[in-house]
């Protein structure tokens, strides 16, 4: 993952120029192949969706993404859905600098998510515009624009980092109950509850973590732990049954059959 605050501490610190910027529509299903980059550059995806793959790997654009190329990479991209992919290129230089400064997020391919900013579209046209201005004060007020840009795009990418991390403690946070509660009755809108979403939001955002739903998971962590009791053959399956959450011995045993392909008693001899 690139680290936000170097690639701002980057442009912060180091000399560089704008070489040009153009925005560009293509229609559905548009492809490109097979094109070498010639300079640093940021795409900033205004509408509809794209693939794009560089070097082998391929990634996903959609409105609010910022893609990153360095000079040299080969890519090809092809417009997804029915609609038209709308996208500035932004093209910038460092001056005086290698790859060994130790900024090697300039000569990577990477792609952020700042979120649709409107403000960004905004200072995307004023600074098109402003590149036809000669003079110093026109190249000065270029570089005003380009690090406007910046600030507004990272800033959007910090926060959203920021809301990721915090989402995926609250879901840390969720599965540890789950470990600590499995024996007492939970439900979706019990846990959603506790951490106050609806059951649509905290399913979504529990399964994009975890890749299972919640109550999938309960039952999962449940039968792991039944699989424990079986298995040192000192319990009855009613008892079991008890231990991790179920008031029906038959209800159990069918869930524990659907998991394992025995019955509990099986398992157990």
């Amino acid at each position: 993952m690139i680290d936000v605050d170097k690639l701002a501490s980057i442009f912060a610190e180091k000399s560089f120029g704008i070489e040009g910027i153009n925005r560009l529509v293509l229609q559905p299903k548009s492809i490109l192949r097979e094109y070498r980059t010639l300079k640093h550059g940021f795409v900033f995806v205004i509408r509809g969706d794209a693939s794009m793959s560089v070097n082998g790997t391929v990634y996903a654009l959609h409105p609010g993404s910022v893609f990153h190329a360095a000079p040299g990479m080969q890519l090809n991209s092809q417009v997804k859905g029915q609609s038209e992919y709308e996208y500035y290129s932004l093209f910038y230089s460092l001056d005086r600098v290698e790859e060994e400064d130790c900024i090697s997020e300039c000569f990577a391919h990477f792609v952020l998510d700042s979120g649709e900013n409107p403000r960004v579209v905004e200072l995307l046209v004023m600074l098109q515009e402003q590149l036809c201005i000669q003079g110093g004060v026109g190249k000065l007020r270029v570089k005003e624009l380009f690090m406007s840009i910046m600030v507004q795009m990272l800033t959007g990418c910090k926060q959203r980092q920021n809301a990721t991390s915090s989402t995926e403690k609250m879901i840390e946070d969720a599965i540890s109950y789950i470990h600590g509660h499995y024996m007492n009755p939970l439900t979706l809108d019990g846990l959603a509850k506790l951490y106050g979403m609806n059951t649509k939001r905290f399913s979504y955002l529990f399964h994009k973590y975890t890749g299972v739903r919640p109550i999938d998971y309960v039952i999962h962590y449940r039968m792991e732990r039944a699989s424990e009791l079986l298995r040192s053959g000192s319990y009855l399956v009613r008892d079991v049954a008890i231990s991790v959450g179920y008031t029906n011995p038959l209800y159990f045993s069918r869930v524990f059959k659907h998991k394992f392909g025995v019955s509990p008693s099986e398992y157990a001899q």
